[in-house]
């Protein structure tokens, strides 16, 4: 089984996020996405963080249930951090090829997380293009410390069980984006 892992917020799930699930499922040949709904992201504020349970509604609704599933598994495990949220999923499903698929704005960020260098041993990584930070994500600190391990876009579909490796997925781009959808959504009830 290959599935994708497509941690966040989800606050809220939208296109954008069923676009990258999609498309991640057809270019690494995945059996499944998982939609890793975060009980709690250690880098963001509390504030205007919708209850867990409305976050993973929004996700299902843009799941499928079956190729696209919406999960707190990272609630049920207890796990805050992305290290040992793969720590434990790797353990308890040793079959499963795993790749974790995030976006060019937080291979930005990878480095202001816990152990970033060592989830990059355990699991490959799919980013996916956007808009304004892509550029920007390739000459990062994440990406200079992993050129080593990059993959040519051509052997995206092998990337799924194979860490360390990492392949940028050119694709057309989705500028939907949580952030501006709760801005225009200010005083609106979750």
């Amino acid at each position: 089984m290959r599935v994708g892992l497509l941690g966040g917020s989800f606050n809220p799930a939208h296109a954008g996020h069923r676009h990258v699930a999609a498309l991640a499922r057809r270019r690494l040949r995945l059996d499944q996405v998982w939609l890793l709904v975060s009980p709690g992201n250690p880098l963001k504020p509390r504030g205007g963080m919708a209850p867990l349970a409305v976050r993973l509604a929004g996700a299902r609704a843009i799941a499928d249930g079956r190729r696209v599933v919406a999960s707190a598994i990272e609630a049920r495990l207890g796990t805050r951090f992305t290290i040992d949220t793969v720590r434990l999923l790797l353990r308890r499903f040793p079959r499963v090829r795993f790749v974790w698929l995030m976006g060019a704005d937080i291979l930005l960020q990878l480095p202001h997380w816990r152990r970033w260098q060592e989830m990059l041993r355990r699991i490959p990584v799919a980013v996916l293009p956007r808009p304004g930070y892509t550029r920007r994500a390739l000459a990062s600190q994440a990406a200079r410390r992993m050129r080593r391990a990059r993959r040519p876009e051509r052997a995206a579909a092998t990337l799924p069980g194979e860490a360390p490796g990492w392949v940028l997925l050119t694709t057309p781009q989705n500028a939907v984006s949580a952030t501006a959808i709760r801005a225009g959504a200010k005083g609106a009830v979750p």
